[in-house]
C-alpha cells in the first residue's frame, strides 16, 4: 500500500524559522521516524537541547551550525550532512546566509523529546 501526502504540517517556532513537517507525529501520526523541511533567517539560533531522537540534517542551500555541549561547533554548509545523537546536548543555528535543510528524526521529534534548555 502507498501513502501519499500532499499537505505538510507547519509547526510554529519563534524566531523565524519555519518547520514544515511532511512525516511525523505531527502530520502524519508517525511515531518511528519524521521527516521536515526547514527554513531559517539569517544568524538564527535556539536553545541547547538534549533530544530523545537522532537526527540526521542534510543542508540544501546556507550553513547550518551544531554547537556541541562540549563546546565544539559543526559547519554543515550546502550539499553536506550531518548527525547527532540521542543524549547529545546540541544548539543549530544558521550562518549569514541563513539555511535550507531537511530534518530526519528517529523516533519521531515531538515536543516532549527534545528536551529544550528554558
Amino acid at each position: 500500500m502507498v501513502d501519499h501526502y500532499v499537505d505538510p504540517v507547519r509547526i510554529p517556532v519563534p524566531g523565524g524559522k519555519i518547520i514544515d513537517e511532511h512525516i511525523g507525529a505531527a502530520s502524519t501520526g508517525e511515531s518511528k521516524l519524521s521527516v521536515a523541511h526547514m527554513r531559517a533567517p539569517a544568524e538564527w539560533s535556539e536553545p541547547f537541547q538534549t533530544p530523545e531522537f537522532d537526527e540526521f540534517t542534510i543542508v540544501l542551500s546556507g550553513t547550518v551550525i551544531v554547537e556541541h555541549g562540549d563546546g565544539e561547533t559543526t559547519e554543515v554548509t550546502a550539499g553536506q550532512s550531518v548527525k547527532t545523537t540521542a543524549g547529545e546536548r546540541i544548539r543549530y543555528s544558521t550562518g549569514p546566509d541563513g539555511a535550507d535543510y531537511i530534518a530526519v528524526c528517529l523516533p519521531a521529534f515531538t515536543p516532549e523529546t527534545v528536551n529544550r534548555d528554558e
